[in-house]
């Protein structure tokens, strides 16, 4: 079974990645993004009180996520394993990340983080917020704040799993191909 936490500040590639991880390995793919969108589409009680923070322009709290999380769990149970996709981005959500799979009698048994330089990322999301339309694409100064905060939220995951000896950085500069190629060297 493999358990994979794919991550990397935004466009470092983690979307593109991770669908190829998915066809490759027959891995469910656990994406915060569409937790939410499930939940709130859905009107579960979670998703409810998400939209409610949301509304507000607030974040959502890490135990409405992890509800959100445990319950797609429980739906999905792959045998093959799971690749999450922007969770946990604290070690507050690490450490409920580790107790759900504890539950299940697994753990994360892999991190992949995609070392992108900063400017590369800036190029990569200004060119997706051409198409994306999105106002956070579209701006180097929120984009550089992106990173920043990824820098001070997220990155100490990576060390956290590292102490569990499961984290790996992967270079992410290259050809989709190139950058799979060194992922599967790592999984395989």
């Amino acid at each position: 079974m493999i358990n994979l936490i794919i991550f990397g500040p935004p466009g470092s590639g983690k979307g593109t990645q991770a669908q190829t991880i998915v066809e490759k390995f027959d891995l469910t793919h656990i994406s915060t993004g569409d937790l939410f969108r499930d939940e709130i589409g859905n009107e579960t009680v979670l998703g409810k009180k998400a939209k409610e923070y949301m509304n507000q322009g607030n974040l959502v709290p890490d135990e409405v996520t992890i509800g959100m999380l445990d319950n797609k769990l429980d739906q999905s149970q792959n045998p093959a394993g799971y690749i999450f996709d922007g969770f946990p981005r604290t070690l507050a959500q690490a450490e409920a990340l580790d107790e759900i799979l504890k539950k299940r009698n697994t753990k994360i048994t892999h991190l992949i983080a995609l070392d992108v330089n900063d400017d590369e990322i800036v190029n990569r999301l200004l060119e997706r917020g051409k198409t994306s339309k999105r106002p956070d694409d579209q701006n180097e100064e929120i984009i550089r704040n992106r990173i920043e905060e990824y820098l001070e939220k997220t990155s100490p995951v990576f060390n956290y799993y590292n102490e569990q000896g499961v984290s790996n950085k992967v270079d992410g500069m290259g050809s989709m191909d190139d950058i799979f190629n060194r992922i599967y060297d790592i999984l395989s």
